[in-house]
């Protein structure tokens, strides 16, 4: 068995592509699974509510190209928050991960990574915080039914952006089914901005941590910066992840119109790879 598994996120291809060929890309530049994207459209949303037949012939695809769908990115509720003050939103965003857990249970998921967001289009107060808390300890208490990791990304906003201020959230609940999911240039936009040490603030997350996202950036700016371009040391998070005994690894990056996006997605994984030797 391999010491450790790289997965490939969805948007780092043309969203016009058939799952087919979206599983059959990343099969055959070398990652060892797919991590599918949930956001706030209206047509990433509608995933969470396929047709037993549609998730089954999901299912097969997977199984066919040797390719299946491990995590999953959940970013739907930016549009409808955890947080929000608004009680109809609030009923939305469990529905939404309701849909999410039952959708990860039927696809062999294991890990939903949740956006760090009390609220994302409205401020956030002492008051949204703690009503995302609620919305987390329930979202948990079905997780946990279902058998079904959730874990935090640490995001741009000052609400969630380091391992420690999510750790508040995963010590108060205290649940195997709350863990962590970084975002190593996200923790070091933070890390810079703080003057403090991203590797000592992944270290605040051990024993909670359960993948990485592996993610360019530089200061202010955080996506779609090309590896090796911005200022994210892959190699020593990397391997204080290993010692943190992280073992699922996530490319995070988008495609952006390359007219051979099939060759930046072999040369992004051997990026990474290249990160992984001493």
């Amino acid at each position: 068995m391999k010491p450790y598994q790289i997965g490939i996120y969805e948007k780092a291809m043309p969203k016009d592509l058939s799952w087919e060929e979206k599983l059959q890309t990343a099969k055959s530049s070398g990652y060892d699974f797919f991590e599918i994207s949930i956001d706030e459209t209206d047509e990433k949303l509608a995933r969470l509510k396929m047709s037993p037949k549609e998730r089954l012939e999901l299912l097969r695809q997977g199984y066919e190209t040797g390719l299946p769908i491990r995590t999953m990115s959940l970013s739907g509720h930016r549009k409808y928050p955890l947080g929000s003050e608004d009680p109809a939103v609030r009923m939305r965003s469990l529905e939404i991960m309701e849909d999410a857990i039952n959708f990860a249970c039927d696809m062999g998921i294991r890990i939903i990574q949740v956006a760090g967001y009390d609220v994302y289009y409205d401020p956030s107060t002492p008051q949204t915080g703690e009503l995302f808390y609620d919305g987390i300890l329930q979202s948990v208490q079905m997780a946990a039914a279902r058998g079904v990791i959730l874990a935090f990304e640490n995001m741009e906003t000052e609400f969630m952006n380091t391992v420690e201020k999510a750790m508040r959230y995963v010590s108060r609940i205290n649940s195997p089914y709350l863990k962590l999911y970084p975002d190593s240039g996200n923790l070091t936009n933070a890390a810079k901005s703080y003057g403090t040490d991203e590797v000592e603030d992944l270290r605040k997350g051990r024993g909670s941590i359960a993948a990485l996202h592996l993610k360019e950036s530089v200061p202010g700016k955080f996506r779609e910066i090309p590896y090796g371009t911005g200022h994210v040391n892959f190699r020593v998070l990397l391997k204080t992840a290993l010692e943190l005994n992280v073992r699922t690894f996530v490319t995070e990056f988008w495609y952006t119109g390359e007219a051979d996006f099939r060759e930046a997605i072999k040369t992004a994984k051997a990026f990474i790879d290249s990160q992984f030797t001493n």
